[in-house]
């Protein structure tokens, strides 16, 4: 594995993105449009304000992983992969690339959701913006990181969605949206403690609050990130050459 490989593999698929307007306004405004409409939806009440930064987490991190997912199955499917892998390029350059290009479509992402949240939709951030920020880009990463790995085990797109209720649904219900998961019953509690978004959803709310400091916000940060490289690591080890 090599970073002149790896940084070819994430300008290919960047290419690839930059001719796909379809993608580009999936990956970019969807997100804040959902956003905007979930605002829309509690006009005039306070529930956009307890919810918002749950909104941060959530949409971002679905599409990231949506679309992550289906366009690297489609590398397989299409036999991109098994030719790309007849050059010298190795499985952990091409999942890092693909990791690197979105991560970079991630940032721009974060950018225009938060953006959005905060100076249209009104949401207000008692903590600090930038570190509201780092940690939306880290959710959106962890979207994608679950979506390389979902490919991996994927053998048509309609597989991939298939996957959404093993590895998405699950963090949606018990990751503190609906229900704080202090008051989930004890066994939807600990199952709550091992899913990486509720970790990303108590530091967004958590700065949106300013109710704990930096360390705290750090180490829930830490454990999205162990997430996020070891999905990355176990995708490219369990990726295969092509869709039989």
């Amino acid at each position: 594995m090599t970073l002149t490989r790896t940084f070819a593999t994430a300008g290919r698929v960047l290419t690839q993105i930059r001719h796909d307007p379809r993608t580009i306004g999936l990956l970019l405004v969807v997100p804040s449009l959902l956003i905007g409409l979930v605002a829309w939806m509690f006009t005039d009440t306070d529930v956009f304000a307890d919810i918002g930064p749950a909104m941060l987490a959530l949409f971002p991190f679905v599409v990231m992983f949506l679309v992550t997912s289906i366009a690297t199955l489609r590398e397989r499917r299409s036999g991109t992969l098994e030719r790309l892998f007849s050059l010298p390029l190795g499985k952990g350059d091409f999942i890092l690339g693909y990791a690197f290009a979105f991560g970079l479509l991630a940032v721009f992402q974060t950018a225009i959701a938060v953006s959005f949240a905060v100076w249209v939709c009104g949401l207000e951030i008692s903590g600090s913006i930038w570190l509201l920020f780092a940690v939306t880009v880290a959710d959106a990463l962890l979207g994608t990181a679950l979506g390389l790995l979902a490919s991996a085990f994927a053998r048509t797109e309609f597989q991939v969605v298939q996957f959404m209720p093993l590895l998405v649904f699950p963090q949606i219900l018990l990751g503190g949206i609906f229900l704080p998961t202090d008051q989930l019953p004890e066994g939807l509690e600990a199952i709550s403690g091992w899913l990486p978004l509720t970790y990303a959803i108590e530091a967004l709310t958590a700065v949106a609050d300013d109710s704990e400091d930096a360390a705290w916000i750090a180490s829930k940060l830490l454990v999205v990130v162990a997430w996020i490289v070891g999905s990355i690591v176990l995708g490219s080890i369990t990726l295969r050459r092509r869709t039989p």
